[in-house]
């Protein structure tokens, strides 16, 4: 159902909103940022690495007080800029991920809440603008390789749906693993793609090369270890799980040494299975922290980061080649934090929770951008970034308008590469979401959280009783309490009423950029949107 459709319009109480809601937009929305030829003289190669569940403290650059010893990650930072304040939309893994490539907020699609699974049909309809299909469309060569988790088409032996919600064994037998999966990355862009479904730990565990299956699957595994465990699914022969995020690595190597002579630019997406579970430093790597296999895991992506930029110098590319590192989400407990704690390491610093999570430990993650001889060495921004700003990005670098229908809560951050031209950086607030779809906004230095408890896994729980003691709504000043500890929400209401009216305005128009007002997607199965009754309460 669209937003409009909530029953009685009850949200403003009887306030004289129409005027004031449309100077809110106006003040919140981006105008056309002035582009930066002489910065732009050559299309740069993108590389866009995209970790899993690594949270904003396992990065030394970040957090100095980190026990987990990254490197090759930190010198990245060191020669190019690291932004301290960089959020997802989401709290979890699917929702970032639709939000990276399309430039939308994931709750805009029919995903209000949760995650897909590896039979989910694909999320982003082939008419949707993609990274991929906007750089394509400039001449760069583009590859995706790792972990999907936005959903394709499996073929079918018969109907026209997987049976089940894709957590049973039992669901994979209508996968006909012989033919092609349809609606994934090659129909959204992408010339080359190799990866799997969802998760590590979702099957069917199958790698698609170019949307056809690498092979059949010949045997069912399970693993049911503190780190390592996985769900019980199909696999294929060449299928290993702990050669997956090295095999991810060795094709993405496979293809800049290919690439790296063409004439034309190109855009590798490489999102990494790791460090989510299941938790499988190789050989070498165990035990190399001294703090646990997380912190093991984390430290062989390092190394392979290390690898990567070593490469493209080997090259000859690194001067024209722009590199992104950063995380989908927060770190997830299947980290083991009592262990980290008691070595004096937390994947989330000095931020409240979370992976799941609303609090800044959910969605606040380390976001690294280098690109030699334009962006400034060493450089640091405290703005405000969102991970839906790459499409803007990537138009602004090929110097191509978005239309109304796409990226519509994207903007560019071209102008903050170029410290001297950081003004025209348009993003004025932002939204976040969790695992539930609860809504948190965030302007300046206020955050306002729609809901009493974390929205996620951390205490307060949803539901839980201890939540009815509490105020509806959560209102925090992240310049002096960045730990989310003192609910401001009493006595600073004026403040979270119009946070809250900016978030309702925003979901109503369909974006938060400027431009023509677009349609949010129903909800799956046409099911009530129920995150937005929160503006009927108080």
């Amino acid at each position: 159902m669209e937003v409009r459709e909530i029953k009685n319009k009850r949200v403003f109480k009887g306030i004289k909103i129409v005027l004031h809601l449309a100077l809110l937009l106006v003040l919140g929305c981006k105008e056309k940022v002035e582009r930066v030829p002489q910065m732009v003289d050559k299309l740069p190669n993108i590389i866009y690495v995209l970790a899993d569940d690594l949270g904003y403290g396992d990065i030394n650059a970040f957090n100095p007080k980190g026990k987990i010893k990254t490197p090759h990650i930190d010198k990245l930072a060191s020669e190019g800029i690291k932004f301290t304040d960089a959020h997802t939309s989401s709290a979890v893994c699917t929702p970032t991920r639709y939000g990276i490539l399309t430039g939308r907020y994931n709750w805009r699609s029919p995903l209000k809440e949760g995650v897909l699974t590896g039979v989910s049909k694909s999320l982003i309809p082939n008419s949707r603008t993609t990274t991929a299909s906007l750089l394509k469309s400039e001449g760069y060569n583009t590859a995706f390789i790792g972990k999907w988790h936005l959903g394709w088409d499996w073929a079918l032996t018969e109907g026209d749906s997987v049976n089940g919600t894709g957590w049973n064994p039992t669901d994979y037998k209508n996968i006909d693993f012989s033919k092609p999966v349809t609606n994934g990355p090659k129909e959204l862009g992408f010339d080359y793609s190799y990866g799997h479904a969802g998760s590590l730990d979702m099957a069917p565990y199958v790698y698609i090369e170019n949307g056809i299956p690498t092979s059949v699957p010949t045997k069912v595994t399970i693993d049911e270890g503190k780190y390592t465990w996985w769900r019980e699914g199909p696999t294929g022969d060449d299928f290993q799980h702990d050669d997956v995020a090295p095999n991810f690595f060795r094709k993405s190597f496979d293809f800049i040494q290919e690439k790296a002579a063409s004439e034309n630019p190109f855009y590798l997406y490489l999102a990494l299975p790791s460090p989510h579970t299941p938790i499988l430093p190789t050989e070498g790597w165990l035990g190399k922290s001294g703090l646990n296999p997380y912190a093991d895991f984390v430290m062989q992506i390092d190394d392979y980061m290390g690898k990567l930029t070593a490469l493209l110098k080997e090259k000859g590319i690194t001067e024209n080649t722009i590199v992104i590192f950063t995380s989908d989400n927060g770190c997830s407990p299947q980290a083991d934090f009592e262990i980290l704690r008691e070595k004096g390491h937390d994947p989330s610093a000095i931020y409240r929770g979370h992976k799941a999570d609303i609090f800044e430990g959910g969605h606040r993650v380390p976001f690294i951008v280098r690109w030699p001889g334009k962006i400034e060495s060493g450089s640091t921004s405290e703005m405000t970034i969102c991970t839906t700003d790459f499409l803007a990005t990537c138009a602004d670098i090929v110097n191509v308008d978005l239309k109304d229908s796409e990226g519509e809560d994207s903007f560019s951050m071209l102008p903050l590469f170029f410290m001297d031209s950081k003004k025209d950086y348009k993003r004025e607030f932002t939204i976040h979401s969790s695992i539930n779809g609860s809504f948190a906004v965030r302007k300046g230095n206020y955050k306002l959280i729609m809901a009493p408890d974390s929205g996620g896994w951390s205490n307060p729980k949803p539901n839980a009783a201890e939540t009815k003691n509490l105020p509806p709504f959560q209102l925090y000043d992240l310049s002096s309490d960045p730990e989310e500890e003192n609910n401001l929400y009493s006595e600073r209401k004026e403040v979270a009423e119009e946070l809250k009216k900016l978030l309702w305005v925003t979901i109503e128009n369909g974006r938060s950029t400027q431009g023509q007002n677009q349609k949010n997607d129903s909800n799956f199965n046409n099911k009530d949107w129920k995150q937005l009754e929160v503006f009927d309460s108080e």
